[in-house]
């Protein structure tokens, strides 16, 4: 066993959303050491280059091209390289490297050196006898270069950064990195699906990574009623009901924790939605009585309040919302004294506060030969998801993918969904836009715990070519399903 503090710097650090994980590397903080042993000479050089990959690897090249590979448990800022002049020397306690973003147009000169030390020290022993400024994130470089770098790291590595320190863990909790994400452009979209009662996974498409979420703290009553669910902001609602009324449950990607205690406006269950950016609406449903809504209200997940809209031109419930050309559109469901699935459509129109019929918009599935009609209340939603603003939807009896005409409102088949696409009447697949991909999760049918696939496609001219993105041992059956980008 090792005795007195010891210092990771032979194993990569891993992502804060593999299982196996437990953040070992929360006992380190990144501070100042501005009478370090080793300063830079004078003429030497750090170059700050084209991005900031927090928590990685990166090599420091010495003098005359000899490299010296550093795996540490804080490559702050990765992918850049320290240049000496010949015979320049770096000591390997020099473990943070420095970022590649852009700063000005030459290189930066001076900085004190960046290291890591045990954050259960007392104060006093981590500055040994010097004062840091904690706000200032990574001294060295400022807060507002910092926030810039940590902006674009990816945020399955917040976890990790929120344990550095205070300062860090603010930043984050504090939503203000996600704020300037946004206001940057910088936007990673994650899918969040439900294949097990009151248990959720993460999945990052990108980075192909996975997070198991905390178990949903409910009684036995709202676990087995149906729930609908919605990601909004930095936030994960799920809709459901208790023994004597609705509830919402939100998760938190900044705390990583379930609470309870909002409310919409008028309490509903079965209603469809869409999410765009931090506002969300709901329209249509039925409410706790089971009287079907033609009501929908916006919310806004900034402010987390709700605000009534005008009411639709047809109640419906059971229906699909998406957002489009900057409008939210509702699609299929069951009307008032129609057992029949509805096939128009509605557009509100969020400038003029305005909703629209759109006659036909979405036809009633035929089944094909052999294929026994199932009753429109037994027929999942419609399954349907928007990529650059251009409409798709998934036929689950003929497997088979469609695009919506805008120009010519109809329906032109353009290939095939997975062949492990299964579900039942619709119900327990999920068919979702994340960023530029359209997702399928689904799995065979199976007694017990089955195997889920994850499969993605980017939208083109040609037929849908499906990218197997990753398989889980769960249930096959998915509950709920959520994008959040963010």
């Amino acid at each position: 066993m090792l005795e007195g503090p010891s210092y990771l710097v032979s194993r990569d650090l891993p992502s804060s959303c593999e299982q196996e994980s437990k953040w070992i590397y929360n006992t380190f903080r990144v501070i100042e050491l501005s009478n370090s042993n080793c300063r830079l000479e004078d003429g030497e050089e750090i170059l700050l280059k084209k991005s900031c990959n927090l928590l990685s690897n990166s090599d420091c090249q010495l003098g005359d091209g000899e490299e010296l590979p550093l795996k540490t448990s804080c490559n702050t800022l990765s992918n850049s390289k320290r240049r000496l002049e010949d015979g320049g020397e770096i000591p390997q306690k020099k473990s943070c490297n420095l970022s590649d973003t852009h700063v000005g147009e030459g290189p930066v000169t001076g900085f004190p050196d960046i290291f890591l030390v045990p954050a259960d020290q007392p104060d006093d022993q981590q500055n040994t006898g010097h004062q840091s400024d904690s706000g200032s994130l990574i001294h060295q470089l400022g807060r507002d270069i910092s926030i810039n770098c940590l902006m674009r790291c990816s945020r399955s590595d917040y976890g990790s950064i929120a344990s550095l320190n205070q300062s860090f863990r603010s930043l984050i909790r504090n939503g203000e990195l996600y704020r300037l994400r946004q206001q940057m452009g910088i936007i990673e979209h994650w899918v969040y699906f439900s294949c097990s009662l009151l248990e959720w996974e993460a999945f990052d498409p990108s980075h192909r990574r996975w997070m198991h979420l905390p178990r949903m703290p409910s009684n036995e009553c709202f676990m087995w009623s149906d729930k609908e669910s919605l990601a909004v902001g930095t936030e994960l609602l799920v809709f459901g009901k208790e023994i004597t009324s609705h509830v919402i449950y939100r998760y938190s990607i900044l705390t990583n924790t379930w609470s309870t205690g909002m409310r919409m406006n008028t309490s509903r269950c079965l209603f469809g939605s869409a999410s765009l950016g931090e506002i969300a609406i709901l329209a249509g449903g039925c409410d706790p009585r089971g009287n079907i809504l033609d009501s929908a209200e916006l919310y806004n997940s900034e402010t987390g309040t709700w605000e009534t809209l005008p009411n639709m031109n047809k109640a419906r419930k059971m229906c699909s919302g998406v957002f489009m050309d900057g409008k939210f559109y509702v699609l299929g469901g069951i009307g008032v004294g129609n057992s029949k699935s509805l096939t128009c459509g509605e557009v509100y129109d969020l400038k003029k506060k305005k909703w629209t019929v759109i006659p036909d918009m979405f036809l009633v599935r035929n089944g094909g030969d052999g294929v026994i009609e199932a009753p429109a209340a037994a027929e999942a939603p419609p399954l349907v998801a928007v990529i650059n603003n251009v409409l798709y939807a998934a036929d689950y009896a003929q497997k088979e993918v469609r695009r919506y005409d805008k120009e010519r409102n109809l329906w032109v088949t353009i290939g095939r969904l997975p062949e492990q696409a299964v579900s039942m009447n619709g119900w327990g697949l999920a068919f979702r836009a994340c960023g530029q991909r359209l997702i399928v999760i689904g799995g065979p049918r199976a007694l017990g715990e089955g195997m889920i696939e994850l499969n993605s496609w980017v939208p083109n001219e040609g037929p849908p070519q499906w990218d197997l993105l990753a398989t889980k041992q769960c249930g096959s059956f998915v509950y709920n399903c959520a994008v959040m980008g963010c």
